[in-house]
């Protein structure tokens, strides 16, 4: 699975229970070294609207990825993008820039909250593992070409106004010897295509915060 992001030259975003970095610290260490980002995942798998103290959960979850890494998580994505009608303003007041709960756009866009700043991130339930795989059983070609199809469209409409494409997937699940050459075939597809970029969350955000768009919102 990290070889073919290597092969590719692509750094990843990996959405992280913060639990992991005290029960597998060398996987937090092996994907930090990689040069991948943290984003915010709860610090357990567990919808966050299920949680007693939600912004406990969200503090708690901050301040174990930044004293393991070093850096504070920018992104945030719920377990199972469970939220609550207060997540995203404890989000933004908890220092979090952005958030991939939200799968209604192709583009980031500004979300109103009581303070601060949060940006929607795209996700996808559609170019997804988990969905494609568990739920729906398909082949294993079936995430080459739906990704396929879907880069296809957005690269079309994206003439004038850039889209972004996520591909979602978890190791166990698409990492497995009759999935994998599928994930690769993707990322070579796209790369021979002129103005295509290879982002990380922050790296959408920091692009999508220096256009008009998001100057003039919020």
């Amino acid at each position: 699975f990290k070889q073919v992001l290597d092969r590719h030259g692509i750094r990843a975003t990996v959405s992280l229970n913060a639990s992991v970095c005290n029960t597998y610290p060398q996987i937090v260490d092996g994907s930090t070294k990689s040069g991948w980002e943290m984003m915010g995942h709860g610090f357990i798998q567990r919808a966050i609207n299920t949680e007693p103290d939600e912004r406990d959960v969200i503090r708690r979850t901050i301040q174990t990825i930044k004293d393991h890494t070093g850096q504070a998580p920018r992104g945030w994505m719920g377990p199972g993008l469970a939220e609550t009608f207060d997540t995203p303003d404890l989000l933004a007041e908890e220092g979090i820039e952005y958030v991939c709960d939200w799968c209604n756009d192709d583009q980031p866009y500004v979300m109103k909250v009581k303070s601060g700043r949060l940006v929607s991130i795209p996700y996808t339930l559609e170019i997804n593992d988990i969905p494609i795989y568990l739920i729906q059983h398909h082949r294993s070609p079936e995430i080459f070409e739906r990704a396929r199809d879907q880069f296809d469209t957005l690269y079309r409409e994206g003439a004038d106004s850039a889209r972004i494409m996520c591909v979602s997937t978890h190791p166990y699940i698409t990492g497995v010897p009759h999935r994998i050459k599928y994930y690769d075939m993707i990322f070579e597809y796209m790369r021979q295509f002129a103005g295509v970029e290879f982002w990380t969350g922050s790296e959408i955000l920091d692009w999508f915060n220096s256009t008009p768009a998001a100057q003039g919102a919020g």
